[in-house]
């Protein structure tokens, strides 16, 4: 009996361990979650109220922040560039980066293609013991080890620049 119980708490007392770290963000408790709510821009009145534009129920206020405008503006950007098309200032840096052509719905093509992959990748994984994080097992084959690619480069006599030292 006690056998029985041993076997029946050990897991429970282990699956207490987890760590999910970053991959799993879920509110524990019953309050507000802090990361639904979004800061607004302080009111103001407006010059005139005849030239505000007409209400849009559910989309975006006067007053709403954007988290994208402001990350490009925080790294130097233009939020221009959100808009569509080719900066002026950036079209020599997307010539260079396309000399050697560009394949035309790349982005749809990869996301298709990790999908399937994932797919593959998820059969049977909702059986497990213990909890692990099927994310990296699932991604490890195709990470690349840059201390092994840099130390590559270098046998072949290119310049590298210098990398913290492997841990």
């Amino acid at each position: 009996m006690r056998f029985v119980a041993a076997l029946v708490l050990i897991p429970l007392f282990l699956s207490g361990c987890a760590n999910d770290g970053l991959r799993d963000i879920r509110s524990m408790g019953n309050g507000p979650d802090e990361f639904m709510v979004q800061p607004v821009k302080p009111l103001a009145e407006p010059e005139s109220y005849t030239s505000l534009p007409p209400p849009t129920p559910g989309q975006a206020n006067l007053t709403d922040r954007s988290a994208l405008a402001e990350g490009i503006e925080a790294f130097g950007g233009s939020v221009r560039a959100t808009e569509g098309g080719i900066l002026a200032s950036d079209s020599a840096l997307v010539q260079q980066a396309s000399r050697f052509g560009v394949t035309p719905g790349i982005r749809q093509q990869l996301s298709e293609t990790d999908a399937q992959f994932r797919k593959r990748q998820s059969r049977l994984t909702q059986f497990k013991l213990f909890p692990v994080d099927r994310y990296n097992d699932a991604y490890d084959r195709q990470a690349l080890d840059a201390n092994a690619e840099a130390a590559r480069w270098r046998r072949a006599g290119a310049r590298t620049p210098s990398a913290p030292p492997a841990q």
